[in-house]
């Protein structure tokens, strides 16, 4: 597929997302009937249908998915008609892709398109997590250096901050430091809290 049609394809795509009031995109499934390439309603609504299926399967409400509208059209001679339309969600287009018929060129596309954009959206998530464990982290840091003074301050040595340290993580984990440590597989001069989820540091 050359590249100007793809930018196209994904263009097109995006151009077509409208928003309700409180913010909600969604697209229009006779709009997304031409972009996927699908020239007669009748064919594109039985690929609507498997995707309904899968979504009920996957465990969402297909309602949150695929809302049923009527959208008037222009007839000739200033005449009106109204047809059925659906409302659909980034994931109901997803669905319809994946649903589709893949010796299209536009619907190879598009299950590569959102393929590529599931694995953005987890490389982001995985990244913000990250960034939440490192800063985490150094307030934890930066805790075990006040306690550690106040140690040192009242005992004059900081030989009762491990042990400190080694009840605490028991009381957490139900473990020494030393058997998380090799649960963990973390190197014995590194401290515990550097492998640990965010939610525990």
């Amino acid at each position: 597929m050359k590249a100007d049609l793809i930018h196209s394809l994904i263009d097109s795509f995006e151009a077509h997302a409208q928003q309700t009031e409180s913010g909600v995109l969604y697209w229009l499934a006779r709009d997304i009937q031409h972009l996927l390439g699908y020239s007669e309603w009748r064919n594109f609504t039985a690929v609507i249908s498997k995707a309904k299926t899968a979504c009920e399967v996957s465990g969402h409400a297909i309602l949150d998915h695929f809302v049923d509208v009527n959208k008037t059209i222009q007839m000739p001679k200033g005449a009106e008609k109204e047809v059925e339309e659906i409302m659909l969600s980034r994931y109901a287009c997803y669905l319809i892709a994946q649903n589709g018929d893949p010796r299209k060129q536009e619907i190879a596309f598009a299950q590569t398109y959102f393929a590529i954009q599931s694995r953005r959206a987890e490389l982001i998530e995985q990244r913000l997590l990250e960034a939440e464990r490192i800063s985490a982290r150094k307030k934890l840091t930066s805790t075990e250096k006040e306690l550690s003074q106040v140690i040192y301050e009242q005992t004059g040595g900081n030989q009762d901050f491990a042990l400190i340290r080694s009840k605490g993580d028991h009381a957490i984990f139900g473990k020494s430091t030393q058997a998380m440590k090799a649960q963990w597989k973390v190197p014995d001069s590194r401290p515990l809290a550097d492998f640990a989820p965010t939610i525990i540091t």
